[in-house]
């Protein structure tokens, strides 16, 4: 990083950052751990001598401990695209319009808890409801471990509220579904014969006006033996549009043969598709009273604001993690 042509090449540098700040996530509490523990050995001599100093130790010990159980929750992070860059799809599913305004409350609170950790937020796809919300959207989320902390959201999110878009005023249950796929760059490989991907180009849906993109520079690519399907609008020129339509199907193919790799997951492969009650992973509710519990932890939060505002969603991201390794260990121990 400290030669002087560095940044010729702005992408290949923003790599060499990122890779850095990933080991630097590590590497950091593992040193600071190091060193604290020299100095507790000296603490702990002067609360001998001086009782007085033991509420001190108690902290330092408390603080520890924190930096300790974040650096063991990265260590859950070790499967072979964690480290990665995550693409997220957030697709409306049952429910209606109320659905649709689902699932753009979902791409608000990923991109919040993307700001709040920075990480970078792109917005490569979004298909606009006629009425509010969303039908689908892709978020491209840049930074280390985004995919390691990801993953366990795919699946689907089911919403339970007073509807704002029903003038009865009755509770409605919604549902969204999202996708998690690893940002991997071109030194992965992934096998992709291109007479097995069929591209369609679109015009690019927009809000009307002077924006409206009057070519068809959309593209659509889909991977024909998988039924794979990647789509960008996101630029003005079709040739960008195809590199990053190209870079997701590549993300999303390299996700399906992850699945395949982890036997402990081939069931929720298999379920994949399963919509409306029973195949949620977490339950969001904002009546009769606000809670927001996922199924598969266990982990409740009764602020429901606090998570679509971001700061409280990274302890789902968590739970999921420790359960995850809980049931890998009850595995190998049978």
């Amino acid at each position: 990083m400290g030669r002087p042509d560095f940044w010729n090449v702005s992408e290949a540098a923003q790599k060499t950052v990122m890779k850095l700040k990933g080991l630097k996530a590590i590497v950091a509490p593992m040193d600071e751990l190091t060193q604290a523990s020299g100095d507790l050995a000296v603490l702990l001599e002067m609360a001998d001598e001086d009782p007085s100093m033991v509420e001190e130790v108690r902290r330092e010990l408390g603080r520890l401990e924190t930096v300790l159980a974040d650096l063991e929750l990265k260590a859950l992070l070790n499967g072979p695209n964690d480290a990665a860059g995550a693409i997220l799809t957030i697709n409306a599913r049952d429910g209606g319009t109320d659905a649709n305004d689902w699932a753009e409350m979902m791409v608000r609170m990923y991109t919040a808890w993307a700001n709040q950790h920075d990480y970078k937020v792109d917005l490569l796809d979004r298909s606009d409801n006629e009425e509010a919300g969303i039908n689908n959207a892709t978020l491209s989320i840049h930074g280390p471990m985004a995919y390691g902390y990801l993953k366990g959201e795919e699946g689907i999110h089911r919403l339970v509220r007073i509807s704002p878009f029903n003038s009865e005023g009755k509770r409605q249950t919604s549902f969204a579904a999202v996708d998690v796929s690893p940002d991997i760059d071109d030194s992965v490989e992934v096998d992709i014969q291109e007479k097995d991907v069929r591209e369609d180009r679109f015009r690019a849906s927009g809000a009307g006006g002077q924006h409206v993109n009057k070519t068809d520079s959309a593209i659509r690519l889909t991977h024909i033996p998988t039924g794979t399907v990647a789509a960008c609008q996101s630029e003005r020129s079709q040739h960008q549009n195809r590199a990053t339509a190209w870079k997701m199907l590549r993300s999303r193919l390299a996700r399906l043969e992850e699945e395949k790799r982890e036997a402990a997951q081939a069931d929720k492969y298999a379920a994949k598709a399963r919509t409306g009650f029973g195949s949620q992973i977490r339950n969001y509710f904002l009546h009769p009273d606000q809670r927001i519990k996922d199924v598969r932890s266990g982990h409740l939060i009764t602020n429901f604001h606090s998570v679509l505002d971001g700061s409280e969603l990274q302890g789902f991201l968590d739970a999921y993690l420790e359960c995850r390794a809980k049931g890998a260990a009850d595995q190998s121990s049978e």
